[in-house]
């Protein structure tokens, strides 16, 4: 496997943590320094622990966990989701609030949720050496990194556009990505 072809992999095992991470940017109302370390750190790590878990499982457990992986994202990105558009809802009188939260249960849940796949990939690099497995995950977790930070960057310089409607409409790509994760998982 190329570095190439792994920064391919990393790119498009980002791809869900980056549409959370705009989700992020949309809801928050002032972004600080320690938020882009927040979201890249959490999305970059969990992004980098699942394939080494893959890689230390190997096949064994493959087919069980690939079995119930996109139960589980679609679960969890609904919750958030929901409970994103409900906060939404029911603090429209509250103009100045912060709906955005980076608190350790939800970017922990969020986490999980959006480096599942992430695993498989583990479960296809336990033919390499432990080396490459290392490789793979530094690279997933840097790449996931950066393009985390450029999507929460992203959804503030929409968030602030849309204004109070923002966390509705990061609630619904929530539930929307819990939905594509879903379905490409069962069909």
């Amino acid at each position: 496997m190329s570095i190439l072809e792994l920064f391919l992999i990393a790119v498009g095992l980002s791809m869900d943590a980056f549409a959370v991470s705009v989700c992020k940017g949309l809801a928050t109302r002032q972004l600080r320094c320690r938020h882009y370390l927040i979201i890249g750190a959490w999305f970059g790590g969990f992004q980098a622990l699942m394939p080494s878990l893959g890689y230390l499982l190997g096949s064994t457990f493959e087919s069980y966990i690939t079995a119930i992986d996109h139960w589980v994202a679609f679960v969890l990105l609904c919750l958030i989701g929901g409970s994103m558009v409900k906060e939404a809802r029911s603090d429209d009188e509250e103009a100045g609030a912060d709906n955005s939260s980076f608190a350790f249960k939800t970017m922990l849940l969020l986490a999980i949720a959006t480096s599942i796949d992430a695993l498989s990939v583990g479960f296809t690099i336990s033919e390499y050496g432990w080396l490459m497995a290392l490789a793979a995950s530094l690279i997933i977790a840097v790449v996931t990194f950066f393009i985390c930070m450029a999507g929460l960057r992203i959804g503030k310089k929409f968030g602030t556009q849309l204004s109070g409607k923002a966390n509705i409409l990061g609630g619904v790509i929530l539930i929307g990505i819990g939905l594509e994760i879903f379905i490409t998982g069962v069909f």
